[in-house]
């Protein structure tokens, strides 16, 4: 095992082999390693139990004690430790009732989701696949351990997982498995918005989204999402070539823009979204409209924040513009604006205000503000005191 982020991680499970128990790393680092995929995150799963490990290692998480698993800090790296354990029944389709701390890796893997994911791998690197995890990964194939319908039943989450690794891996669904999430599909109405909007803004930013999507059209899964429950029209306008959205405020923007009827807030408010993804779907929305109809310019440039150009770009380029929309020609308009922010104009509020000295501070104060912003943006006037204050004799503002 050459691989260097399992290298990283190999002294955590050397040392708790070295105390008597048995780790494994596991789940999806196992999976991309087989695949050839960028590792991300590295998961161990031991028989020791929770308090074992916080006795072993200095830096300990407790992010999930109960259920057996615990955050280890290494070489400033984050490794989530797992505990072997086995599942009671899963009443509310989300957590299992009851937690059985156990001490056999082939019980803890049987619980597992997908086949794909059932995979584990001991500090030699030799793969334990009780499930035919190696040949699903072979064949691109993604299925469940076990029976489908139980393990839907168990957590119906599971269902748009696998829309979500057949997005991000380019993998089909199983007949079978496909058939149960299909029968099972209206259980997902019962599991938390903000559960389902993790997983959807994965699937939307995968590398074969388009399988994804045509999943969730076939299964009819998005019937009980928010927002295309209620506008099941939606499914049918998105591009059928479309290309990842990296952030689930594109996703936003862009599905608001395909049915304009839904606002960005209706969209935020459904999937108890955060503001920053209100602020990131709105700005790019107003940008593709300035630009959808003057095309890229200046003020389009510097109003959009940097962070969000490649988005706007991902969106704009979605929406079929025959303009098509280049992010070097963004930050090449950028790189030669005059000002970057309002703090860099050479004159401010309190300027104003001694230029009218007679004039209540008011709504017009702000509005002279953001016409001397834009014309200095736009290169009107120099972004000079004494230019400015010639041009504002030329333009004075309205005072109510």
């Amino acid at each position: 095992m050459q691989n260097q982020w399992f290298m990283n991680a190999l002294p955590i499970i050397e040392t708790i082999e070295k105390h008597g128990y048995q780790a494994f790393f596991v789940g999806g680092c196992v999976r991309d390693l087989l695949s050839g995929r960028p590792i991300g995150d590295i998961d161990i799963t031991t028989s020791a139990k929770p308090e074992v490990i916080q006795e072993l290692f200095d830096k300990v998480i407790p992010v999930g004690i109960e259920h057996g698993t615990v955050i280890v800090r290494y070489n400033q790296v984050s490794y989530e430790v797992t505990t072997f354990r086995s599942e009671g029944e899963y009443s509310d389709n989300r957590h299992p009732d009851e937690v059985t701390f156990i001490d056999e890796l082939d019980k803890d893997l049987e619980r597992r989701d997908f086949t794909i994911n059932a995979l584990a791998m001991n500090k030699d690197g030799e793969i334990i696949d009780l499930f035919g995890g190696q040949e699903d990964i072979q064949q691109k194939i993604i299925r469940t351990v076990g029976n489908a319908s139980e393990r839907f039943k168990e957590d119906a989450l599971r269902m748009i997982r696998a829309l979500r690794f057949s997005s991000q891996l380019g993998f089909r669904i199983h007949s079978n498995t496909l058939k149960q999430m299909t029968t099972l599909r209206s259980d997902i109405q019962h599991l938390a918005v903000e559960r389902i909007e993790k997983e959807c803004a994965k699937l939307f930013a995968g590398d074969y989204v388009s399988y994804g999507v045509n999943y969730l059209e076939q299964t009819e899964i998005y019937r009980y999402l928010p927002v295309f429950s209620k506008y099941p029209i939606l499914i049918e306008k998105v591009n059928p070539d479309l290309n990842p959205l990296l952030s689930f405020g594109e996703c936003i923007a862009y599905f608001h823009l395909l049915l304009p009827d839904v606002t960005v807030k209706e969209w935020i408010k459904s999937w108890k979204c955060s503001n920053q993804l209100l602020r990131e779907a709105n700005e790019i929305v107003t940008a593709y409209h300035q630009y959808n109809n003057i095309g890229l310019d200046n003020w389009l440039v510097y109003n959009l924040e940097t962070d969000f150009y490649e988005g706007f770009v991902r969106v704009s380029n979605l929406m079929g513009n025959n303009r098509k929309v280049s992010l070097d020609n963004l930050f090449k308009l950028q790189n030669e604006l005059p000002i970057q922010s309002r703090k860099m104009l050479a004159i401010n509020g309190n300027d104003l205000v001694a230029l009218f000295p007679d004039a209540k501070k008011g709504p017009w104060l702000q509005k002279l503000l953001r016409d001397i912003e834009k014309a200095v943006v736009y290169r009107e006037v120099p972004n000079s005191k004494q230019e400015i204050k010639e041009w504002i004799r030329c333009n004075p503002p309205v005072i109510n």
